[in-house]
C-alpha cells in the first residue's frame, strides 16, 4: 500500500520536472501528454509490475492482505495480466498515439474490473480487508478515471492545435 503512495508522487515529480526541463514549447497539450505518459509508465508500468511481483512471488501474503484465501491460483492469472499491462505502461514511454489509447483502455478495463470485483465482494462478504477495501479500491477506481481523463485532455488539444496550425 505504501508503494502506491511513493508510486504517485514520484509520477507528479518525474511529470513536472519533464515539463520544467525539457525544450519542448509547454503548450496545454504537451502538458496532457506529459502528465498522461508519466502516469501510465509508472502507476500502470511500474506499479502493475509491482503488483505482479506481489502476486506471483508473494502470493500468500497478497491473498491475505486482500482478504482471500492463500494458495487460490487466481494469483497467478492477476500477476500475469499484470505484468502485460506493466509491459504495455512501460512501453508508453517511446509509443504515442493510439498505443497511448490502447493502453488507457486495457487498464482502465482490468483496473475497473478489479474494483468492481472488490466493491461485490464487500457487498456479499463484508470483507474490508485493507487490499480488498479502502485505499486499493480508491486506486482501482480514480487512476482509470485520471488516465481516462488525460487521454481525452490531450486528443482534444492535440485535435485542436492541429487545426490552429
Amino acid at each position: 500500500m505504501e508503494m502506491t503512495y511513493i508510486f504517485i508522487l514520484i509520477t507528479i515529480v518525474a511529470a513536472l520536472l519533464n515539463l520544467f526541463l525539457s525544450k519542448q514549447p509547454k503548450t496545454i497539450n504537451r502538458v496532457f501528454e506529459v502528465f498522461l505518459v508519466w502516469f501510465l509508465f509508472i502507476m500502470i508500468g511500474i506499479g502493475c509490475i509491482w503488483a505482479f511481483i506481489g502476486h506471483v512471488f508473494m502470493s500468500n501474503f497478497v491473498a491475505t492482505s486482500i482478504g482471500w484465501p492463500a494458495g487460490n491460483p487466481f494469483q497467478l492469472e492477476v500477476g500475469v495480466a499484470n505484468l502485460a499491462f506493466g509491459i504495455l505502461g512501460i512501453l508508453s514511454i517511446k509509443i504515442r498515439d493510439n498505443f497511448l489509447l490502447a493502453t488507457v483502455i486495457a487498464a482502465s478495463i482490468f483496473l475497473l474490473g478489479a474494483g468492481i470485483v472488490h466493491i461485490t465482494n464487500i457487498m456479499q462478504t463484508g470483507n474490508m480487508a485493507p487490499g480488498n477495501a479502502g485505499f486499493a479500491l480508491i486506486i482501482d477506481l480514480l487512476i482509470p478515471i485520471i488516465l481516462i481523463c488525460l487521454l481525452i485532455g490531450y486528443k482534444v488539444t492535440k485535435k485542436s492545435e492541429l487545426s490552429e496550425n
